[in-house]
């Protein structure tokens, strides 16, 4: 589009040895300066946590790797537990042992006889501390982007929430792929991906009660490319989006305007965090390239960044249970 700023977001940071297939929620501790992110795919899935130098964002050593029990596809830090995350695993919500990778099941929401149509993706923890979790519809994802056959009927994906007294509300349905959970600095308004449909959803959002009303559609990507993936917000409001299948990190103004894209030399970024002393590093995790195109050059499977001179992102919050 015309007057699109496209920066040039580099090489990858830091080289996972395998290349990852896929890395998914990155996640900063300012506390100790570490970057903690998963391999959802890996056999078995893998919990990585690496020391970074908070003022350069360059690495510390190699990470830890952790192999884990099932796959977990997003984790956020507990409030005030230190060495214990909430998280979502395929089939529900637990809690997630830091150094041993031990998950304790909180909330089975999907049955193991429902593993095949349904699995847990992305979430988010809001301003109060709660929960949100997100589903792919397996069926529906496996049709592609965009692509899902007329009279298919509703996607099965739906949208929770689990709150720090263990209660679960369902919030929303008829997700191909529930992604990229995010709230604007003023904690009005919700923002959730349908990747795999290539929309962005707003929604009203009441910090106070955890509602959510007036979903609109937001930005739609139906008529481009790419995939929106995990996504985090600036202080200004701006939506700075992984898009899978793009090579790039797209940004989106609070109106839903296009502003510019970082491009990388993996085709597939995954999700994104804010990290650093002046939370203006954006940390990028990204997946291989596994469709029959991949270019050989690829540097999916790997960890990027990009310093977001003049910009400061909104830390993600704790679970408060």
């Amino acid at each position: 589009m015309a007057g699109l700023e496209v920066i040039q977001g580099g090489k990858p940071w830091y080289r996972c040895d395998p290349p990852m297939i896929l890395g998914e929620a990155p996640i900063y501790r300012s506390s100790d300066s570490t970057l903690h992110w998963v391999d959802c795919l890996a056999n078995p899935p893998e919990l990585h946590i690496l020391k970074v130098d908070a003022d350069t964002g360059d690495a510390i050593g190699r990470a830890r790797v952790i192999q884990l029990s099932d796959s977990v596809t997003v984790q956020f830090f507990r409030k005030d537990k230190p060495g214990s995350y909430i998280c979502a695993y395929y089939q529900g919500v637990a809690f997630l042992d830091e150094q041993t990778g031990r998950l304790d099941v909180l909330k089975e929401i999907i049955p193991t006889s429902d593993r095949n149509k349904r699995r847990f993706n992305d979430g988010g923890v809001d301003v109060k501390g709660r929960f949100w979790l997100a589903e792919i519809d397996i069926k529906a994802m496996a049709c592609g982007p965009n692509n899902l056959p007329e009279g298919y009927g509703t996607p099965l994906g739906r949208l929770w929430r689990y709150d720090p007294d263990g209660s679960l509300h369902e919030m929303d349905n008829g997700f191909v792929c529930g992604n990229g959970l995010a709230w604007s600095p003023d904690n009005k308004t919700m923002y959730v991906n349908d990747s795999v449909a290539m929309i962005i959803y707003s929604y009203d959002f009441d910090a106070d009660t955890g509602a959510i009303a007036n979903k609109k559609l937001f930005v739609d990507r139906r008529d481009s490319f790419g995939e929106p993936d995990g996504m985090v917000v600036d202080t200004e409001g701006n939506l700075w989006i992984a898009v899978f299948a793009s090579n790039r990190v797209m940004v989106f103004s609070p109106a839903g305007r296009h502003l510019k894209d970082i491009v990388f030399p993996a085709r597939n970024p995954a999700c994104t965090t804010w990290g650093g002393k002046n939370n203006d590093i954006l940390f990028i995790a990204s997946g291989k390239d596994r469709s029959p195109k991949a270019k050989v050059d690829d540097e999916g499977g790997h960890m990027f960044r990009y310093h977001a001179e003049g910009t400061k992102g909104v830390s993600k919050y704790e679970f408060l249970g």
